[in-house]
């Protein structure tokens, strides 16, 4: 790849990438041709190859490798764009909710969990989105990381905050049931 990043005669398309790494959007520049991957002991087999670069430096070069050649290098780059939002995604859900960390003894125990504990991720979104604006603006600040949006971190803990003050007020019944059945007696 070195060769085609110093060589004068690439010919670079710039394009614009939504949402690259949560920084909004960016000009990037691309190339592409078709190549061939070849496996040791298998036949070769056709692929997309997309250089990009950063015309700002921001990143380092990277390709990225597709095995339908038809595709469109712009499409390419928006699939690999977009897989950071599922990637957070699965960390948030490893770090917070133990997705891939359980002890089961069985595999057919964790093809159940795993599934399980997606749908808790979504759940917990749901709720936060369902909370008012003033509980959804609880963000933990941390004096390294400033952060104007809540995370999923924020999101759990202030589903958990009112999950936690229902459960509180709801260890006693209401006063009229307790007045009522005094009088009875």
């Amino acid at each position: 790849m070195s060769k085609i990043l110093i060589d004068p005669g690439t010919l670079w398309q710039q394009v614009s990438v939504p949402g690259r790494y949560g920084m909004g959007e960016r000009q990037i520049e691309i190339t592409s041709a078709t190549a061939v991957w070849h496996h040791s002991g298998l036949p070769g087999v056709p692929i997309r190859w997309v250089p990009i670069r950063d015309p700002e430096n921001r990143f380092e070069p990277q390709s990225l490798l597709c095995t339908d050649p038809a595709r469109d290098a712009t499409q390419i780059v928006t699939w690999f764009v977009r897989r950071w939002q599922v990637e957070v995604t699965f960390q948030k859900a490893r770090a917070h909710l133990g997705v891939e960390t359980q002890r089961q003894w069985s595999d057919k125990a964790i093809v159940r969990t795993t599934p399980c504990l997606l749908a808790l991720f979504s759940i917990v979104t749901l709720l936060a989105t369902r909370l008012s604006a003033r509980e959804r603006r609880q963000i933990a600040v941390t004096a390294w990381y400033p952060k104007s949006q809540p995370t999923f971190s924020d999101a759990l803990a202030a589903v958990r905050r009112t999950i936690w003050r229902e459960e509180a007020s709801s260890m006693s019944g209401p006063r009229r049931d307790r007045i009522s059945s005094d009088i009875r007696n």
